[in-house]
């Protein structure tokens, strides 16, 4: 192969990085996963959720560079995702028996498409672990509170926007 061109403008030093180095695909979904977050929180007026969400963001542009450098997540960052999520729960009981159509009202609908990147971020890890590469454990733990806060985001959402959770029963499970 001949030399690979490099742009002088290039957005990120990293993106020209080999296929099978999947440090800057992290990289980028989770910029892409804290944009989605900024609008899902320019849509929220409700104070507390703002915070939230902006702590959300927060610690996943902390686990930014996680690949290429180290975990700088910790335990006690977890755990307090892991109770917003476990709030979240009591809070929405009652909206999903199994499985809900991803939809809604528009910042319910945003949360939807973060619970499914939550989900790339996820399977991204573990190709990135199956090629041999060192993944913290937490940072697994991390990434998979991500998916289920935003699903319980959702549908708190959905609720205080006074739209209703169409189950979505599967023709194969």
């Amino acid at each position: 192969m001949d030399k690979l061109y490099r742009s002088k403008y290039e957005a990120y030093p990293f993106l020209a990085d080999a296929p099978d180095d999947l440090r800057c695909d992290f990289e980028v979904l989770t910029d892409r996963v804290t944009s989605l977050i900024g609008l899902l929180r320019s849509l929220c007026n409700e104070n507390d959720l703002r915070d939230e969400l902006l702590e959300v963001g927060t610690l996943l542009y902390h686990a930014n560079p996680t690949l290429r450098t180290k975990l700088t997540i910790t335990q006690a960052e977890v755990d307090w995702l892991s109770g917003c999520v476990e709030r979240l729960r009591t809070e929405t009981a009652g909206r999903c028996e199994k499985f809900v159509l991803p939809q809604g009202s528009p910042r319910g609908s945003v949360a939807h498409v973060l619970r499914a990147d939550g989900k790339q971020l996820v399977r991204l890890l573990y190709r990135h672990a199956h090629a041999g590469n060192r993944v913290d454990d937490l940072l697994f733990d991390f990434a998979n509170l991500l998916s289920g806060y935003f699903f319980m985001i959702s549908l708190k959402l959905n609720t205080l926007d006074g739209v209703d959770e169409i189950p979505f029963i599967s023709r194969n499970y």
